[in-house]
């Protein structure tokens, strides 16, 4: 099924957008985020015209058509209002044209006003389109900001993830979500995630139940959306499996088409979960900012094994 946003949605969350006519059509769907400025479609030029996008009117579209005539201007208009359009956007307060608004109004197309400059203006509403219409998935797991990396935690139920989350929360970092993860893609190289509304700021702890994090906490423990840096496997402790002691080995997940670096810790008792998926972030940030710890050792070690050779020789 594909997504798609109301035109009363888009002027609920838009503070500076406004309808100037056909309120009672705002019930149309828009289903693309990018928006088209019809330069060409002013022109007569209707070949690839992107009719099912918002179509944007700033100054240079409005100087435009006022150079046309009357008869012009309203075939124009009435061939841009095509079935699928979902609207019109005017930036500045500009005065759209009278045949624009009528054209409009016969097709049942709203016309919204801004007061935004018209680059301001797409790039806000394209932003917030890219994010309603983007691609979604749910999953079962924890996110939490730690040093400013996305951390998605995973594991079975009851393995001590939102325990985990709770304790970064003392330490100062900040929850996303709890129990489910709404994951989707602001661009192509980056997966954001944040809490569904039914969950947003709430805990759960087995033995004590729901908590309000914002009300424990405060609003900077909280944050309502963040990149996925990395992702984190809690496992139960098996002594029959191998575990990466050096960190060499790099393990990718992918999700969607992102790739991100992945690690597996063993819970077993005594071991500080919150302290390991603290370290586990500094680690992978030093990592993306040039420095390897793992790879400054075997460089060590193997200049220690050649000065050894040295001697022996």
């Amino acid at each position: 099924m594909t997504a798609s946003v109301t035109v009363q949605e888009l002027v609920d969350a838009m503070d500076d957008i406004h309808v100037l006519s056909g309120d009672k059509y705002l019930d149309r769907e828009i289903t693309v985020s990018d928006l088209s400025r019809p330069g060409l479609e002013l022109t007569g030029y209707f070949t690839y015209y992107p009719k099912n996008r918002i179509q944007l009117f700033g100054r240079t579209e409005v100087a435009f058509s006022s150079r046309m005539t009357t008869d012009e201007k309203l075939m124009v208009m009435r061939k841009m209002c095509d079935p699928k359009t979902p609207a019109f956007l005017i930036s500045r307060d500009l005065t759209p044209p009278v045949e624009l608004v009528t054209a409009a109004e016969e097709n049942k197309i709203p016309i919204l006003v801004s007061n935004r400059r018209t680059t301001r203006l797409s790039i806000n509403v394209t932003n917030f389109l890219e994010e309603r219409l983007a691609e979604r998935m749910s999953v079962h797991g924890v996110l939490v900001d730690i040093y400013g990396m996305g951390v998605l935690i995973t594991g079975e139920s009851g393995i001590g993830k939102s325990e985990t989350a709770l304790e970064l929360i003392q330490r100062g970092h900040r929850l996303i979500a709890d129990d489910r993860v709404e994951l989707f893609m602001m661009d192509e190289r980056r997966v954001f995630g944040e809490s569904p509304d039914i969950l947003r700021h709430l805990v759960e702890i087995r033995g004590i139940g729901v908590i309000d994090i914002v009300n424990l906490f405060g609003v900077g423990a909280v944050r309502s959306s963040k990149a996925v840096d990395m992702v984190v496997r809690l496992e139960f402790w098996d002594k029959n499996r191998r575990y990466e002691r050096l960190g060499t080995e790099t393990t990718q997940t992918t999700i969607f088409n992102v790739e991100l670096p992945k690690i597996s810790i063993p819970v077993r008792e005594g071991r500080n979960l919150a302290t390991i998926i603290e370290i586990a972030a500094m680690n992978q940030r030093a990592k993306a900012m040039g420095y390897d710890a793992a790879a400054t050792f075997q460089q060590n070690l193997a200049e220690l094994i050649r000065r050894n050779s040295n001697n022996e020789s």
